[in-house]
């Protein structure tokens, strides 16, 4: 039998655990920044002429020699692959990691419209950490198998559809819906609206977090991004750069002793960045303590301009999340808090 294995970037690991004869990683981050359209994520499968100059990285750039086509693959569209080398099974390996929750839904929704492919796939429920997982270990592993129903599939489009939307309205009624075989996708969504302000401090989970650890002396930056100390596993290290910085440069900064070069630096110096972070030495500013006593609200002092799957955040059109009730609060009930 002819096998792929379609991961996220937390299931590298399988491609030296020797479970198919194919494993693809898919890269995108969709926890932060604008969503990429839906033709860019459709050209990720296709395949790249000589006479393409475009700078998107292709599926099969991210898959050296492989047991099933040598190198046979490169600048081929996925489809084509599958069908030349008559793959029999496509399986899906997505951990409870809210990032890999959402490239999940996004394959599901993708491949239900290639009936090729749609009819090959099997959804292995992957209820651990597959990034801290030995490759020795995922070898022989065992891992519960389902196949991928109409039903998943309506569920996956549907909630892909909500993630993308102008509001997190729609994700926010998912909490109350059966999803079928993707059990793990309801806590990841209440790790990402846990992300949205507070309606008391302004501040999202991951913030409130940064704001406790400095204010218990973790000034160094290579400490507070550690998923150990932070105790959250849905930002990368660069996303979590992005919320300190927008907790220490606004007009009230509530963290003082951030480098003041990151606000200068080209987004692409990830040299720069990473020097600029190990210099740093941080502290709360007395507003960054009332913030987090909950005296003051961040973003009533501090513009915002941030999105949050398909909904654009601004001061204006600022929803919100209360963690004590789990509901979701809309912009002019924020205006009123």
């Amino acid at each position: 039998m002819r096998r792929v294995i379609l991961t996220s970037s937390s299931g590298i690991g399988l491609i030296h655990a020797n479970r198919a004869d194919m494993v693809i990683p898919l890269i995108f981050r969709f926890v932060s920044g604008p969503l990429p359209s839906s033709e860019h994520l459709a050209r990720y499968f296709g395949g790249r002429s000589s006479r393409e100059l475009e700078p998107e990285v292709l599926w099969c750039e991210l898959v050296g020699r492989s047991f099933l086509t040598g190198l046979a693959h490169k600048n081929v569209p996925f489809v084509l692959v599958c069908e030349d080398f008559a793959v029999d099974l496509i399986e899906l390996w997505f951990d409870p990691e809210p990032n890999s929750q959402l490239q999940l839904i996004w394959i599901i929704d993708y491949l239900r419209s290639v009936p090729f492919l749609a009819e090959r796939l099997k959804l292995r429920s992957v209820d651990f950490d597959l990034r801290r997982t030995d490759p020795a270990e995922l070898r022989h592993r065992t891992v519960q198998e389902f196949d991928v129903t109409e039903r998943d599939f309506e569920i996956a489009g549907m909630a892909w559809e909500a993630y993308r939307a102008p509001t997190p309205e729609l994700c926010f009624g998912l909490l109350s819906r059966p999803l079928g075989n993707l059990s793990s996708l309801k806590p990841a969504l209440l790790q990402l609206l846990a992300k949205l302000p507070s309606p008391v401090t302004g501040l999202g989970a991951t913030e409130r977090r940064l704001l406790e650890l400095i204010a218990r002396g973790h000034n160094r930056t290579s400490e507070l991004f550690q998923p150990t100390v932070l105790g959250t596993g849905v930002f990368d290290q660069w996303e979590l750069g992005a919320l300190l910085e927008g907790l220490a440069f606004g007009p009230s900064p509530a963290v003082a002793g951030l480098d003041d070069k990151l606000a200068t630096l080209d987004p692409n110096d990830a040299r720069g960045h990473h020097a600029a972070y190990r210099r740093s030495r941080l502290s709360l500013t007395e507003f960054g303590k009332a913030v987090l006593e909950g005296h003051q609200d961040f973003w009533r002092h501090n513009p915002i301009k941030r999105w949050w799957g398909g909904t654009l955040l601004t001061n204006e059109r600022l929803w919100r999340w209360d963690p004590r009730s789990r509901s979701l609060v809309a912009p002019y009930s924020a205006a009123s808090a």
